[in-house]
């Protein structure tokens, strides 16, 4: 459920996409090494890695090497499989509703021989489990009391110390997301970078 800048938005956040599957390898550049991992229709980005995305991981600092990592929204898994590659010591946990989606995550993973990648509907992320960070491009088209509803679902479950970083695109309602985050959610966001039309939000409970 990925997705700031998505061209077939309708599809992504949905269970069971229906539109066709169209399976496909796409070479990609993920944790500064070249990849090839496999997409499908009715996921986000299906074919690169979206510019939102970029801007995140461009932006991030390491991730922690060892405890629990969240991608929330993972799509096919860029984020994750970049934690992932980067931390082979953490679990990162790969979340979305889209069940196609965690399919190709769990491919992929796989196919990159990662065996600390855990791809997982919500429900199916154990309660007690706590975030040392959590890297997200999350589906802001879903609506904003959706999305408000996700963030203060997950965001809360950080580790102490933990934090959290958003990348949401400005003309998709990042300046007041950031407002909403530190005022009405009480979860202290900072903007971290602006680059190519995006707003990466640091979120530090």
């Amino acid at each position: 459920m990925t997705g700031t800048d998505d061209p077939q938005g309708e599809h992504y956040f949905t269970a069971r996409p229906a539109s066709a599957e169209q399976r496909r390898v796409r070479h990609v550049r993920l944790a500064g090494r070249d990849v090839e991992v496999e997409t499908a229709g009715g996921v986000f980005s299906p074919d690169h890695v979206d510019l939102g995305t970029q801007v995140l991981l461009r932006t991030v600092p390491q991730p922690p090497a060892a405890g629990d990592l969240l991608d929330l929204g993972c799509g096919w898994g860029p984020i994750a499989l970049t934690l992932a590659l980067t931390s082979p010591d953490a679990r990162v946990w790969a979340v979305d509703v889209n069940e196609r989606a965690l399919d190709l995550v769990r491919r992929n993973a796989a196919r990159l021989g990662l065996g600390n990648v855990v791809a997982a509907l919500p429900d199916d992320v154990p309660d007690d489990v706590r975030f040392a960070t959590c890297w997200s491009n999350p589906p802001v088209r879903v609506g904003k009391p959706a999305l408000h509803d996700l963030l203060r679902r997950w965001l809360p479950r950080l580790a102490p110390g933990g934090d959290a970083w958003l990348v949401v695109g400005k003309n998709l309602g990042a300046d007041p997301l950031q407002r909403w985050l530190t005022q009405e959610a009480g979860l202290p966001t900072s903007r971290e970078a602006s680059a190519k039309g995006f707003r990466v939000l640091r979120v530090a409970p």
